[in-house]
């Protein structure tokens, strides 16, 4: 989702050019998008043939006739498990297979069984479990209606937008040939069944249906149009989110009298704010929302999508939202996420694509990147900047210049000429750094990767079947078909330590321009002719980047003996492509809980003032990196004088002692799907003044976060949501009613951030110079009480790097709680165990009163005093050493 750019839009808006928006498509530009728009609604041409119906264990079945053309289609409808209903059409006996997204689900979703209520020759009503779900299915016009008692909550084509184009054979090619052969195909395409009398109306063919041309870039069509459309109606909602990517707002905007949003992964050069075209990534998973209940809508299609969505008055002049799909070729598969709650519907789309993958703990620490470091001088100069002005940091990158000549798996032997020793001197220190690995390869004999993709025939194929190549960083290039199993298998080898000279284990791996980005290509991509094997690129293209990041998160996980955990970025993405690694996108609440935010925008040069509140809103965001493009000034923390260096350490120190509760956040992310960082609609659903709020998130369910991004601001407004519930600020201390806008006067210094009462964060204040650094430090506790009295919260501790958490149960969870005077600490998880140093070195306790003693039960049953102190004007109560160890039983009482 979108929520980063939408926090520093008054950074972006000072200092980016807009886009040449003369490059990318609109949808008038797109035949088929154009095409499908054309269509009127309440006109449809499709009727469910009831007699046709099959009801077996695990589906239904039932044959769909177009009116206009007699083709028929064969509908599916599974009921999910977990509350979710399964919709696919496909053509009866289509000419050729079309394609269907592979890979993307982590398994076949489980079903259940389905029974029929009632039936006539009109419709039939099934139902979905419980006595009031039930889905109708009519026949004329065909509709689907999804039902909880009276109330309808999702209607499929209620107005009458299903569209299906056929595949077919070229009439003008028929014409030329006398085979019985093809005449045979046509025949079967013209009619339904044998003995059908009705005759099929004329299909006359459109502009763009068998080739197309966008600037100087041609696009053979050889299987013809085969274009998808379908609407969805969702009756008593106004608002809805989600399709990644777009530089837009949370919430989706009506897409009446403009473009529909484009899924469509492209490298966008500097693009616009609100503005619905297409950019590095897609998701096609939109949310609803009401007060009464969040649904999903998951579009399994791989291929350049368009998404319209109209807000209005259904019937009743109830509020309605109305959402088209368009999809340029494969079938219509589409999975319905019935909720009824926010984290329900998180719980299901992890069901069908996966969790997040538990990323390094030091990954989620402070990164510094920029395109590029010179050589391993800068690299040695940079590293020791940040101790010599006491700013932690974990990660440092090199992009494309630190290769020889854009070859990638390799170094530039003047600029670079021992790795190793430059990886081991940050080894030395426990940090760590990435190299840029781009999936397109560099058309040169004497280079091995190239030699051994092309001799091995792994490239992607054009239309005339020779190696697809195009123009990127190297000069001419090719394209590995990471759509191919042997092929990511091979590109997963290569990332073993004798394979990959000069790398060592604390180096990792940060894949781009893997939409693909073919500078010579239609729309700065590529054509969408190249082969797959049997597949055009059409029909996969948006799949593409996310083959790339499994084959590397895979060499990852080999290169260590299946040990390590992987840490890959990605640009382009896809459905599941959390499962991988992090995205270079704002979507932290679809799936990709961990994502990129360039940290002083890409291109340009903010201001010192605006850099310093970027680095304030990127230090609560899921991934914190700084980059920059290669022409802008160089922008180490330390460069824009003494004064906003201290207020960027101060950010990135905030971010160090909060690693705790963010390897928390990630930790149940990776088990649950819930999202890292969310609006606050998710955790306050019936909130109203909720739904709207991209100025502020929340991390997890117990932080709130309004960054200041505007220049010379004096203050802000931030919205506390919760009627009955308590903020404490984290700065101050100072205690906030729930359920009001709260001014905060703002200094350069001030980030603010609000704790929840009712909740327990640790933290770790003794910063050092990198995460690791800090593994056996001491926990400091943040009791923020409720208007009870009452705080809960949880410890996760691991390694930090390996799979033992999952393999051999090596971690510790933990219950904190504080209720009745004592704050005690549980064993979540008694099949577990895991050594640690750490220990609780002081716990805050924020809205307490002041105590005549406090004691310590240890695991042992021993008793002892704690030292304390009672601030009245603050009303914080601090218990000072403890020491006890974090892992063990204890509880702390308040006398």
């Amino acid at each position: 989702m979108c929520l980063y750019r939408v926090l520093v839009l008054s950074v972006f808006l000072s200092i980016t050019q807009a886009v040449d928006r003369s490059n990318f498509k609109t949808c008038d530009q797109s035949a088929f998008c154009s095409r499908q728009r054309a269509m009127k609604p309440g006109q449809s041409s499709y009727t469910a043939l009831l007699e046709t119906l099959e009801l077996s264990d695990s589906h239904l079945t039932v044959q769909l006739l177009n009116n206009n053309n007699k083709v028929l289609l064969l509908l599916e409808l599974y009921r999910l498990q977990g509350n979710m209903t399964r919709v696919k059409i496909n053509e009866l006996k289509p000419i050729k297979p079309r394609y269907e997204v592979p890979d993307v689900l982590i398994t076949d979703p489980p079903t259940e069984l389905m029974s029929v209520l009632a039936q006539d020759e009109h419709r039939v009503v099934l139902s979905l479990g419980g006595e009031d779900w039930r889905l109708i299915l009519s026949a004329q016009p065909f509709r689907l209606d999804i039902m909880e008692g009276p109330q309808v909550l999702l209607s499929l084509n209620s107005r009458g937008l299903l569209a299906f184009e056929q595949l077919r054979i070229r009439k003008d090619t028929i014409s030329h040939k006398i085979s019985s052969t093809v005449g045979s195909m046509w025949d079967k395409i013209k009619s339904v069944s044998e003995g059908e009398e009705e005759e099929a109306e004329e299909e006359v063919d459109q502009p763009g249906m068998w080739e197309e041309t966008f600037k100087t870039h041609a696009d053979t069509k050889p299987n013809g149009p085969s274009s998808i459309s379908l609407d969805f109606s969702l009756p008593g909602v106004e608002h809805v989110y989600g399709i990644p990517e777009h530089a837009d707002g949370l919430k989706l905007k009506n897409t009446d009298g403009g473009d529909p949003y484009r899924l469509y992964n492209l490298d966008v050069f500097q693009y616009e704010l609100f503005n619905p075209m297409a950019l590095y990534g897609a998701v096609p998973v939109l949310l609803s929302h009401n007060t009464h209940r969040t649904m999903g809508l998951f579009w399994l299609n791989a291929a350049e999508t368009w998404v319209d969505v109209s807000s209005g008055q259904g019937s009743s002049e109830v509020p309605q939202t109305d959402v088209r799909w368009i999809s340029e070729s494969g079938i219509i598969d589409v999975f319905i996420m019935l909720g009824p709650r926010p984290n329900d519907v998180f719980t299901q789309y992890s069901s069908l694509t996966g969790t997040q993958a538990f990323p390094p703990l030091s990954s989620l620490a402070y990164h510094q990147c920029r395109w590029n470091y010179n050589d391993q001088e800068d690299v040695s100069a940079v590293d020791q900047g940040f101790d010599e002005h006491d700013i932690p940091y974990d990660f440092i990158w090199l992009d494309i210049e630190h290769t020889d000549g854009k070859r990638y798996f390799t170094w530039d032997n003047n600029k670079f000429p021992q790795p190793k020793d430059m990886l081991q001197g940050l080894l030395d220190k426990r940090r760590k750094m990435v190299t840029i690995v781009d999936p397109h390869i560099k058309v040169d004999s004497s280079y091995k990767i190239h030699t051994e993709i092309r001799s091995r025939g792994y490239y992607i194929k054009n239309k005339d079947g020779g190696d697809y190549e195009g123009w990127c960083w190297p000069g001419n290039a090719g394209y590995p078909d990471f759509t191919n199993p042997e092929m990511r298998k091979w590109w997963a080898s290569m990332f073993a330590y004798d394979q990959y000279e000069g790398s060592m284990e604390n180096l990792y791996t940060w894949n781009d321009m893997n939409e693909p980005s073919v500078f010579n290509g239609p729309e700065v991509t590529m054509h969408k002719d190249a082969l797959h094997g049997p597949w055009e690129h059409r029909d996969i293209h948006n799949l593409y980047g996310f083959y790339v990041q499994m084959a590397t998160a895979e060499g990852q996980i080999q290169r260590s003996g299946g040990l390590e955990r992987p840490f890959v970025l990605t640009r382009a993405f896809f459905a599941g492509s959390q499962r991988y690694g992090i995205g270079a996108a704002q979507i932290g609440w679809l799936g990709l809980s961990s994502f990129d935010a360039d940290v002083g925008g890409f291109f340009k040069t903010p201001s010192a003032e605006l850099l310093v509140r970027w680095y304030q809103a990127g230090a609560y965001q899921p991934f914190f990196r700084a980059h920059a493009h290669l022409d802008t000034p160089r922008r180490e923390p330390w460069l824009f004088g003494p004064d906003n260096t201290a207020l960027i350490r101060e950010a990135v120190r905030q971010r160090y002692t909060l690693l705790p509760y963010w390897y928390l956040q990630f930790y149940h992310a990776q088990r649950t799907g819930q999202p890292v960082m969310r609006p606050l609609w998710v955790e306050y659903p019936e909130d109203i003044a909720t739904f709207s709020i991209d100025n502020e998130f929340l991390i997890g369910k117990d932080l709130l976060v309004h960054p200041v991004t505007d220049e010379r601001s004096s203050g802000v407004t931030a919205y506390l949501p919760g009627n009955g519930e308590v903020w404490y600020d984290v700065h101050t201390f100072q205690r906030h009613d729930g359920a009001q806008n709260l001014s905060i006067p703002v200094t350069m210094s001030s980030i603010p951030v609000f704790q929840r009462g009712g909740s327990i964060i640790c933290r770790k204040n003794r910063v050092r110079r990198s995460s690791s650094c800090m593994e056996n430090d001491p926990y400091t506790l943040y009791v923020a009480l409720d208007s009870q009295g009452n705080a809960e919260g949880e410890i996760y501790i691991d390694d930090g790097h390996t799979f033992k958490h999952k393999t051999d149960k090596q971690f510790i969870h933990r219950r904190l709680s504080f209720t009745a005077n004592s704050l005690s600490s549980s064993d979540l998880s008694p099949d577990s165990q895991f050594p640690t140093a750490s220990w609780v070195e002081q716990v805050n306790i924020l809205g307490a009163q002041k105590p005549d003693a406090v004691t310590l039960t240890a695991t042992d049953g021993g008793e002892s005093s704690v030292e304390f102190e009672f601030d009245p004007d603050t009303a914080v109560l601090t218990l000072r050493k403890p020491g006890v160890n974090a892992g063990v039983n204890w509880t702390l009482h308040l006398r």
